[in-house]
């Protein structure tokens, strides 16, 4: 299963589709433009059933093969939102908008899949049916828990998920999957010190929130490096430090942090947030000070099943060649885990080439993948419905 020639005859349109989207980036579920040029496409291609406002600004587009005999449902997903990135590509069809770019590449995964359902609607070589799934918010918005709620599974009836990213430094039209977790359960955290604030110059008279608060970021350090097995993936990353004073010689009477944590394990989520929450208050106690820990659990973990990452394989193999299956999961998060959660099902890399990193304000998406990418939506409604 190479790539599909039709794939080679559509790139230019696919292309043309994929630099609108590029043009006019929009933000999590504020994607009405680009929701009603999906739904506009897939009605001219001739889907059986297009559906808009599925998790508020999702749109589903149902494609039945020559017979449903076999009853399988097979869902394919892909993002349409941007991100709030200031765009420095310098290519003709740059951002529109100041402010927002497709920073990540949604993109191109948009319109990979759109073309994958023009070619289904074109062929119906396939028994059962197709589901194209173009979700809303994926940075930071769990878009994918919208759907889910709004009864994307039930409602379709949907038995295996499907999904892609690019990957930049990977080789265009390469593939790389593991089976388990590929991405992590991505959790923030919010720790508001409170102390009594006072003149720099006389430290005595005040309980320092910046002292402790520092303290608390080198001690938080220790749940990852004493609390967690060191066979098993954490991250923790504080990242915002800031206060009521701007002052040069004031001791702040509250100091707020902001971060996050990552995991690969449920187990290793719950020390996760158990650490944080104890070494904060703790050290705070001891310099007489306070910490209120806000922990708020974000996307789970992205898991791959076993036997849906073999055909994934297949069909990655039958496009590449060669599949990358030894890679290390990524500590980045992933809502198509939602799906992924209510059925089985997998996610794989396509390589972007040699780019900027996603969310980079100079990265763009490498138009040259799109045939493997389109293949392999394609390919994986054809490998699991296969036409008697």
């Amino acid at each position: 299963m190479p790539i599909k020639n039709r794939f080679s005859e559509l790139l230019p349109e696919i292309t043309a589709w994929r630099r609108d989207f590029h043009e006019h980036p929009e933000l999590l579920y504020d994607v009405h433009r680009t929701a009603g040029k999906v739904a506009g496409l897939l009605r001219d291609f001739g889907c059986d059933e297009v559906v808009e406002g599925v998790g508020r600004t999702g749109v589903v587009g149902v494609i039945k093969g020559r017979t449903d005999s076999k009853g399988r449902v097979v869902g394919l997903r892909a993002d349409m939102d941007a991100l709030p990135i200031e765009e420095q590509t310098g290519v003709e069809y740059a951002s529109k908008t100041p402010g927002k770019m497709h920073a990540c590449g949604h993109d191109g995964h948009t319109a990979m899949l759109l073309g994958a359902a023009k070619y289904l609607a074109e062929t119906r070589n396939f028994d059962g049916t197709a589901i194209v799934i173009f979700q809303p918010a994926e940075e930071g918005g769990a878009g994918g828990l919208a759907m889910v709620e709004d009864g994307l599974v039930d409602r379709w009836k949907i038995d295996e998920f499907y999904g892609m990213h690019n990957m930049p430094g990977m080789p265009v039209g390469q593939f790389a999957i593991k089976p388990g977790p590929m991405m992590a359960a991505a959790d923030q955290f919010d720790i508001t010190v409170t102390g009594k604030g006072g003149h720099a110059a006389k430290p005595h008279e005040c309980i320092d929130t910046t002292l402790t608060a520092a303290q608390i970021i080198v001690a938080v350090q220790s749940v990852v490096s004493r609390n967690i097995d060191p066979l098993k993936n954490a991250v923790i990353s504080v990242c915002v430090v800031s206060t009521d004073s701007t002052a040069h010689n004031v001791i702040p009477q509250v100091v707020k942090l902001k971060g996050t944590a990552r995991s690969l394990d449920p187990q290793v989520r719950d020390q996760l947030q158990e650490g944080i929450t104890r070494v904060a208050t703790n050290i705070a106690a001891a310099m007489g000070a306070t910490a209120k820990v806000d922990y708020e659990r974000g996307y789970p973990v992205t898991m791959n099943d076993e036997q849906a990452t073999d055909w994934a394989i297949d069909v990655a193999q039958g496009i590449a060649g060669s599949v990358k299956t030894d890679m290390e999961p990524m500590m980045g998060g992933e809502d198509f885990s939602y799906m992924l959660n209510e059925r089985p099902g997998a996610y794989i890399w396509v390589g972007n080439g040699d780019t900027a990193m996603v969310h980079h304000p100079a990265y763009n998406f490498n138009d040259e993948a799109i045939p493997a990418g389109s293949s392999w939506y394609a390919g994986m409604i054809e490998a699991r419905m296969p036409a008697a």
